[in-house]
């Protein structure tokens, strides 16, 4: 079971860099087709950019398909590409793009840090020139940014006077 959850744990993280490449490579690629939709503005609920979640679900679900019987190291890996999904659907399409509305605005540095990141990643509205295609790893610079906006918005709530 400790190796399962330790395998469950190793996924997600390598999804990070799964998911980093795909973007960068593939929907910034030769499926930017489907991934335009994500930077293009619209009144629809759902975007073609949203088939990749049902591509990442349906290899999770023969993950936990061809692992379950008996239990092996591919339901562990099902399990964490699954995780990485839930991850993604709650930090990517319900904090920062608001697809939900669940979520008000945030202190949190690395959540901000996350933002600045991802508006970064969308000024540009075409197939080249984009950068930061991650969605958990943020650049150190981004962490910077984040610090300084939450230490000035603490400052005007204290009241404090700064140059």
């Amino acid at each position: 079971m400790l190796m399962g959850v330790g395998i469950m744990f190793l996924t997600f993280i390598g999804m990070e860099a799964i998911a980093w490449a795909m973007h960068k490579y593939v929907l910034h690629g030769f499926l930017w087709f489907l991934h335009k939709s994500h930077h293009t503005r619209h009144q629809h609920t759902f975007e073609w950019n949203d088939l990749f979640f049902a591509w990442y679900g349906s290899l999770a679900m023969l993950f936990f398909i061809f692992g379950s019987e008996p239990l092996d190291y591919r339901f562990w890996i099902g399990a964490g590409i699954t995780l990485y999904g839930v991850a993604y659907f709650l930090i990517h399409d319900v904090f920062i793009h608001r697809r939900i509305k669940m979520f008000g605005r945030t202190s949190n540095v690395y959540l901000k840090a996350l933002n600045m990141a991802h508006r970064v990643h969308h000024k540009v509205k075409g197939k080249h020139g984009s950068e930061s295609f991650g969605m958990l790893w943020v650049a150190p610079r981004y962490f910077k940014a984040a610090s300084e906006v939450v230490n000035k918005q603490e400052q005007d709530k204290s009241g404090a006077v700064h140059h």
